[in-house]
């Protein structure tokens, strides 16, 4: 009896040994696949959430293609690439020709910043203004070497920021090629995601997957597709009004339209103009980007409320929190994945019950 007795504990413990083992071994598995994924996550997330908002425009556009579902992905992800790159473009070509033109002045011993009269006028900073213009305009080493410890200071700043910029565009070109294949190979891709939910919410895996597709789409097209939108409208008005600058306005505007801000960019840029143009071309922007500020409050119901609830606060909070993650690309996906964990955690916990009346417990009467 103590021998059999023995030797059942042997063979428990064996097989506890031997499920802690395989334990180990899957956790060590998980963890170094995090760990090689890690640098990815976020273009992958990127470029799920672009293939999931995208998919419905591939459809009708393969369908009027006469099913050439291939072709019609690569055309999607041109169009998309076209859209990131033009403006970068852009805005490279801005900062070049800035760039060479102050080359040129500090070779040839003074720089000439000109400075609206207007803003030459204002109490306080305008005197200190002029009196920096003359010292660059006159004597750039004094100016140099003046203003050498703030320039010194702001030079890594100025250059890590420019690196994060082509990072982030670098990071999404990437996010959208891997939208593009998700696209092109959609069934495999929905498969996966059929599989995925229903081991993760069983029966509702179905119904959570719809939910979160239609978050991604609504979410995506009512934040970043708004954006998009206005920046290409107040691009349009950077350009006719010539304002200096129009790539790096263009891209300011776009990050603050994400963060629902645009107004904060459009406001100087206003006054620049009535400073520097003349009366009516100042009016006729002023006009412009008041449409330009308030057409969100039109376009956002419409695009924003198809297929989810979500509250502007969630997206707001998804908006700054994954700019302080993870930079530009974080806003994107800070939104979208915020808001489909709302979603989830709102049919975690189940249907509103309304409440009609309110039930009074009634005290035993004392004598």
């Amino acid at each position: 009896m103590t021998t059999r007795l023995l030797l059942d504990q042997n063979e428990r413990f064996a097989q506890a040994r031997e499920v802690f083992l395989r334990l180990c071994l899957i956790a060590a598995m998980a963890v170094s696949c995090y760990i090689l994924l890690l640098p990815f996550l976020k273009i992958i997330v990127a470029g799920i959430i672009i293939g999931i908002a995208v998919f419905p425009s591939y459809r009708m556009l393969a369908r009027w293609m006469g099913g050439r579902n291939t072709l019609a992905a690569v055309l999607c992800t041109l169009v998309m690439m076209a859209v990131l790159i033009v403006p970068a473009v852009l805005l490279a070509g801005t900062l070049a020709d800035g760039v060479g033109t102050l080359t040129k002045q500090i070779k040839s011993g003074h720089v000439d910043i000109p400075m609206p009269t207007a803003l030459l006028k204002v109490p306080v900073v305008g005197h200190k203004l002029e009196e920096l213009q003359t010292l660059l305009s006159t004597n750039l080493p004094e100016a140099l070497n003046r203003y050498s410890p703030e320039i010194k200071s702001r030079v890594p700043a100025v250059v890590s920021a420019t690196a994060g910029i082509g990072g982030t565009l670098v990071q999404l070109l990437i996010g959208i090629v891997l939208a593009g294949f998700l696209i092109a190979k959609n069934q495999v891709a929905v498969q996966f995601a059929d599989r995925l939910f229903a081991r993760i919410f069983g029966v509702r895996g179905n119904d959570m997957k719809l939910l979160v597709g239609s978050t991604v789409r609504s979410v995506t097209n009512g934040i970043v597709g708004v954006a998009v939108i206005q920046t290409l409208l107040a691009s349009l008005g950077f350009w006719l009004v010539g304002l200096p600058g129009a790539g790096l306005w263009a891209v300011l505007f776009l990050i603050a339209s994400v963060l629902q801000v645009g107004m904060l960019v459009l406001l100087p840029s206003v006054i620049f103009v009535f400073a520097v143009k003349s009366t009516t071309a100042a009016v006729i922007y002023l006009g412009w980007a008041v449409v330009v500020g308030l057409i969100d409050n039109v376009l956002k119901p419409i695009l924003l409320g198809r297929g989810s609830k979500v509250p502007m606060l969630v997206v707001f909070l998804g908006v700054l929190g994954g700019f302080v993650a993870m930079n530009i690309i974080g806003m994107f996906v800070g939104a979208v994945v915020l808001s489909v964990g709302y979603e989830l955690f709102v049919v975690w916990l189940g249907p509103e019950v309304p409440v009609e009346t309110v039930t009074k417990v009634e005290r035993p009467v004392t004598v």
